[in-house]
C-alpha cells in the first residue's frame, strides 16, 4: 500500500507536526493534522499592502558555506520563500521559525537526522495544504512538491505550488505524471496563483512539456532581463509561474552559496 504524503509544519513555539492534505481542491478546506483533526487555523490573511515578494531557490542542501546569509539578507524581503532541496537542519529551522509563521516541507528524502524536500516559508499560516511525491523512475528516489493556498489581504485567497521535478527518466511520461495532480488543483482554484521551483527542464521535451502544462493551467512565465538562473544543456531549470498578479519587478541573484542561483520576484495585483 502506498504511504500517504505528507508535510512537516514548523512554526515558532510548537512542536513539529505532521500534515496532510484535507481534501483535493485548491478551495478553502482546511488541513488534517496529524492528531485527526481538521484545522483552519485563525491567524490572519498574507500581508501585501499592494505588493507581493517571493524568492525561489534550490538551496542544494546547504552544503555551502554562506547559504544563510543568503537567506537573512534576501528572504526576509519576502513574504514567500519557496526552497527546493532544503535539509531540515538546527540552522535552517530556527531561520524559518524566527522568521515566518508557517513553515511546511513535504520530505522527499528522510534521513535519521534530516528531512530533505520543497520547503514552503510564509509570512501567515495556510489554510490549504496538499503534499506531492513523486518516485525518480531510475534512482528510485523521490522529488517532491507542495501546493497551499493562503488568504491574501484583498479577500482573495493565493495557491501557491512549489516543486521540484524529477530529474533522471527516460521520456516525459513521469514528468507529465507529477505535473498532472498540480494542473487539476490549478484548475479548480479560482484565486491567483504563483507556481515556481527547479522543473529540471533540461531538454526540449521537457521544455515543451512544462509550456503545454503552463499554457493549459492559464500561467504566464516570469521573464528575467539578465537571465543569470542555472542551465542545463542551454536551457534553464528554474521557473516562476503566475495567473492572475503582475509582475513588477524580478532578477536573478548571483551567488555561490548554491548550484543554483535565488529567483526574486516582486508582484502587485492585476
Amino acid at each position: 500500500m502506498r504511504k500517504k504524503n505528507f508535510s512537516i509544519r514548523y512554526a515558532a513555539g510548537l512542536p513539529a507536526e505532521r500534515v496532510f492534505a484535507g481534501a483535493n481542491s485548491g478551495k478553502e478546506a482546511g488541513i488534517i493534522a496529524e492528531s485527526g483533526k481538521i484545522v483552519t487555523p485563525p491567524f490572519p490573511p498574507l500581508v501585501t499592502s499592494g505588493a507581493l515578494n517571493i524568492m525561489v531557490w534550490n538551496i542544494f542542501k546547504q552544503q555551502r558555506a554562506n547559504w544563510l546569509n543568503v537567506l537573512k539578507k534576501h528572504g526576509l524581503d519576502s513574504q514567500l520563500v519557496l526552497l527546493q532541496e532544503a535539509q531540515t537542519t538546527p540552522e535552517l529551522i530556527n531561520f524559518a521559525t524566527a522568521n515566518y509563521l508557517a513553515s511546511d516541507q513535504v520530505p522527499a528524502i528522510m534521513l535519521p537526522q534530516y528531512s530533505m524536500g520543497v520547503m514552503t516559508l510564509a509570512s501567515a499560516n495556510p489554510i490549504y495544504c496538499c503534499p506531492l511525491r513523486e518516485r525518480e523512475p531510475l534512482l528510485r528516489l523521490s522529488k517532491s512538491a507542495l501546493v497551499t493556498v493562503y488568504p491574501l489581504d484583498d479577500g482573495q485567497q493565493l495557491m501557491v505550488v512549489n516543486i521540484h521535478a524529477v530529474n533522471f527518466s527516460f521520456g516525459v511520461d513521469i514528468y507529465n505524471q507529477q505535473l498532472k495532480p498540480i494542473g487539476e488543483q490549478i484548475l479548480q482554484h479560482t484565486g491567483p496563483v504563483i507556481m515556481a521551483g527547479d522543473f529540471n527542464a533540461w531538454s526540449r521535451q521537457r521544455l515543451y512539456a512544462l509550456y503545454r502544462f503552463s499554457a493549459r493551467a492559464g500561467l504566464q512565465e516570469v521573464r528575467f532581463t539578465h537571465d543569470w538562473r542555472k542551465k542545463a544543456f542551454g536551457r534553464p531549470l528554474d521557473f516562476v509561474f503566475y495567473r492572475g498578479l503582475k509582475v513588477e519587478e524580478s532578477s536573478v541573484l548571483v551567488t555561490d552559496a548554491s548550484d543554483h542561483n535565488p529567483l526574486l520576484v516582486r508582484f502587485c495585483g492585476k
